[in-house]
């Protein structure tokens, strides 16, 4: 049977051999596995060439500082977390949600639970208390970890379980984290874990109301990793930073499982606002050998005079959604270094890429990564140019595939058939490569979070003057695309900027600042199918005149919205 080790080390040896890789990769099956105690402690930790090595370099701009944890050392403060999580009640199987910004107690977090056996639910800063409240209630929460920030909005959203922040002085009700530093620095876990046990449960967006919950497993994120790693062409020593918030599913991926795997250390550049010039000094400074950005990030880098920033970077790459070919030239222009795109999903890990060693098309996402055996399928499941990404499931199943979607009633669906859609359309040139082309839902993207449109008109509903609400993506050069509403009214209602503002400030209170409405058009009616559904690919033309001109009452910028 392939260890770990084994697989991690062919990808390696065939880091820019993508077909060599493919030929020989096999995904490790262990019955019973468990990364944090198997791996980083007993690997990265305990051997003498990487236990000294820094994991983790925490650079924050804002106070100019440097926090640098070792291998040996986060082993060492996770164990001690584990040893107070244990004593405060938490076993094997309980939901600890994980509310917290880019800071070294959640990188001790993720360890110290997976040794336990506790399932983590990451969690953006940006969530509202309602949005909050959701998951906790659907998540089955029983111990929430924050840090004091959040604790208001944690207490606001009703929560009265476990609740954790790092601090002496606490607010009623929270049980200070700091007495982790008397606890015994060895652990011993409470029997083995298998690889089939829960161990990471995100929230995602989807098509109806409520984010559906991915559930990943001891074996499908940490040992699917090994394709991420090999896409993003991390080697053992590497100073590998990722430019992503925490409690997504990319920043698992690129700032815990696919640089750890590798034996590389962790970089994280924190900023109180982004600014670009800031970010690229720092990966001067810090000597950082690999670089992930979504497109937004590299939209705003290559307006800098890239060709002045001394740098160490071998690697460059971007996800989240496609990249813009002139970009990549300005960058490549400036650096001798190409951005190689990659394609993935919270469902997954990195599933194609522009691999190591090849010469990528310009706007293609690349090829299929060693252990997934892409398809891309017609309506009517036929092998076309352009369709569908699937996964074929059976024996042919990744390693990376989540276990499935949680429902409230706890079973499990959407990856246990013959097939897994990724919901995403592709088109497959001559040589194999595939170029993204687009949702096969109205979900998009807004720089690389995913909005689900119905989620927000959910929320524009609840107004007492809207009687109707579709939201589509509107076009724009930093983001890539935002939220555009268009609201059709309650009768009473008026269409001025007065019931504009008025709605746009209900869903501002409602909604993450990610998914604000950008733009809100009243219109007298929206238009539908002949089934009563709502054809949002009108809306998305309005520019073109799909709508009737007559049919739009009034359209009111963010600017004006903000008043």
């Amino acid at each position: 049977m392939t260890t770990l080790r084994e697989a991690r080390d062919f990808l390696l040896a065939h880091r820019d051999d993508l077909y060599a890789a493919r030929a020989g990769f096999r995904w490790p099956e262990p019955a019973t596995f468990n990364w944090a105690l198997e791996w980083f402690d007993a690997v990265l930790a305990a051997d003498p060439a990487t236990r000294h090595r820094p994991a983790l370099r925490i650079v924050d701009c804002a106070e100019g500082r440097e926090t640098s944890l070792s291998f040996v050392e986060l082993s060492q403060r996770s164990n001690r977390l584990a040893n107070l999580l244990r004593a405060q009640g938490l076993a094997r199987g309980d939901r600890l949600l994980l509310l917290m910004g880019n800071e070294p107690l959640l990188w001790e977090v993720m360890l110290a639970a997976f040794k336990l056996g506790i399932v983590v639910i990451p969690a953006t800063l940006l969530l509202t208390a309602s949005e909050l409240e959701d998951r906790i209630e659907r998540g089955g929460v029983k111990a929430v970890v924050t840090d004091l920030g959040q604790c208001a909005k944690v207490d606001e959203a009703g929560f009265r379980g476990l609740r954790l922040v790092a601090g002496a002085s606490v607010p009623p009700g929270w049980t200070s984290l700091d007495a982790r530093m008397d606890a015994s620095a060895d652990f011993r876990p409470e029997g083995e874990t298998r690889s089939d046990d829960p161990l990471l449960l995100y929230f995602t967006s989807g098509t109806t109301a409520k984010p559906k919950l991915v559930l990943h497993t001891h074996r499908s994120y940490p040992v699917g990793a090994l394709t991420t790693m090999y896409w993003l062409g991390l080697r053992p020593g590497d100073v590998h930073l990722n430019v992503s918030s925490p409690g997504w599913a990319k920043h698992a991926w690129s700032s815990f499982f696919a640089p750890w795997n590798a034996g590389a250390c962790v970089l994280v550049v924190n900023q109180t606002r982004f600014d670009a010039k800031v970010l690229l000094d720092a990966i001067g400074k810090a000597g950082a050998t690999t670089l992930c950005a979504p497109p937004t990030v590299w939209r705003h880098l290559v307006q800098e005079n890239l060709a002045a920033v001394p740098h160490s970077l071998r690697e460059l790459c971007a996800a989240g959604e496609p990249l813009n070919p002139d970009v990549i030239e300005r960058v490549s222009a400036a650096w001798g270094l190409r951005i190689r795109d990659g394609y993935g999903q919270t469902e997954t890990t990195a599933m194609v890429a522009n691999a190591p060693g090849l010469a990528a098309a310009p706007g293609s996402m690349g090829r299929p990564l060693p252990g997934y055996e892409i398809e891309i399928l017609d309506a009517d499941d036929n092998p076309a140019d352009e369709g569908e990404v699937c996964l074929r499931l059976g024996s042919s199943r990744p390693a990376g595939l989540m276990t499935g979607y949680l429902r409230d009633d706890g079973t499990l669906t959407g990856a246990d058939g013959a097939l897994y859609r990724t919901g995403d359309v592709a088109f497959r040139d001559q040589g194999g490569g595939l170029t993204f082309v687009g949702r096969s839902d109205d979900v998009f993207k807004s720089s690389d979070y995913r909005i689900s449109p119905f989620e927000l008109e959910s929320v524009l509903i609840e107004h007492a003057s809207v009687r109707e609400a579709a939201v589509v993506p509107l076009a724009d050069s930093l983001r890539l695309a935002v939220p555009r509403a268009f609201v059709a009214l309650a009768d009473g209602a008026r269409a001025d900027l007065e019931t504009a503002r008025s709605i746009h400030a209900h869903a501002s209170r409602r909604l993450a600042p990610f998914k604000r409405i950008r733009e809100l058009v009243i219109v007298s009616e929206l238009p539908k199918t002949v089934s009563g559904k709502i054809r949002r690919v009108e809306l998305r033309r309005l520019d073109g005149g799909e709508i009737r001109d007559d049919a739009v009452l009034a359209q009111f910028s963010e600017r004006e919205l903000a008043g």
